[in-house]
C-alpha cells in the first residue's frame, strides 16, 4: 500500500499540521512516511501545501507531481491541484469559500463542510481535524488511534488538554462524510 497525497489551502488552516499528524500517525502504524511542506513567505492568509506519502515499502522519492488523493481547502488550491489527481484518485474539498466545484469525472470527488461544523463545535481550530476525519471515512489509510498518537507528537504538550476535542473533531469528520455518502446513495 502506498498513498501519495497533497493537502493544500490557505496558511492558518492547519494544512502543514494535517500532513505532520498523518505522517506521525503512519509512523505509529509502522509505515514509511514522507512529509514535504511548501508555502509562500506570507504564510497566514497565503497558500500552503504539503505532500504526504504513507507506504508499507521504502519511499524512493518525496517529490510528487501526481497524487492518489488531493485535499483542497480553498479555490486557488482547487485550481492548481485538481488536474494533478491520478485518474481513479480522490479529491476532497472544503465547501466553504469555493466558487466552483471540481469538473473532473474520472476521479472520486467528495465535499465536506468542515468549517461550518467547526463553528457548530464552537472551535474553528479543529477544522483541520474534521477534514482528517473526512479523509479517513473515505480512505481509511490509518487507524484513528494512530492519528491521535500522531497528534500527541505534533501538538505541544501545553495543548495536550485539547486532544479529546481534536479526537471528537476527527470522529465528527468521519460521521459527516459517512452521512454525505448515505445521502448520495439515497439512504439519508
Amino acid at each position: 500500500m502506498t498513498e501519495e497525497m497533497i493537502i493544500a489551502g490557505f496558511g492558518g488552516q492547519g494544512v502543514l499540521s494535517m500532513g505532520q499528524i498523518l505522517c506521525y500517525g503512519g509512523v505509529m502504524q509502522g509505515l514509511e512516511v514522507s512529509w514535504m511542506p511548501s508555502y509562500g513567505p506570507e504564510m497566514r492568509g497565503g497558500t500552503a501545501n504539503c505532500t504526504v506519502i504513507l507506504s508499507d515499502e521504502p519511499i524512493s522519492s518525496p517529490v510528487l507531481t501526481r497524487f492518489d488523493t488531493a485535499i483542497v481547502l480553498n479555490q486557488p488550491s482547487m485550481d492548481k491541484f485538481e488536474k494533478a489527481v491520478k485518474p481513479g484518485g480522490l479529491l476532497i474539498y472544503e465547501e466553504n469559500g469555493m466558487t466552483r466545484t471540481p469538473e473532473r469525472t474520472d476521479i472520486e470527488v467528495r465535499s465536506l463542510g468542515a468549517y461550518d461544523e467547526s463553528v457548530r463545535m464552537k472551535n474553528t481550530k479543529v477544522f483541520n481535524m474534521i477534514v482528517i476525519g473526512g479523509l479517513l471515512a473515505v480512505k481509511p489509510v490509518l487507524e484513528v488511534e494512530n492519528v491521535i498518537k500522531g497528534l500527541e507528537k505534533v501538538l505541544p504538550e501545553r495543548y495536550h488538554h485539547l486532544i479529546p476535542l481534536n479526537e471528537e473533531a476527527i470522529r465528527k469528520g468521519i460521521e459527516l462524510m459517512q452521512d454525505k455518502a448515505g445521502a448520495l446513495n439515497g439512504q439519508g
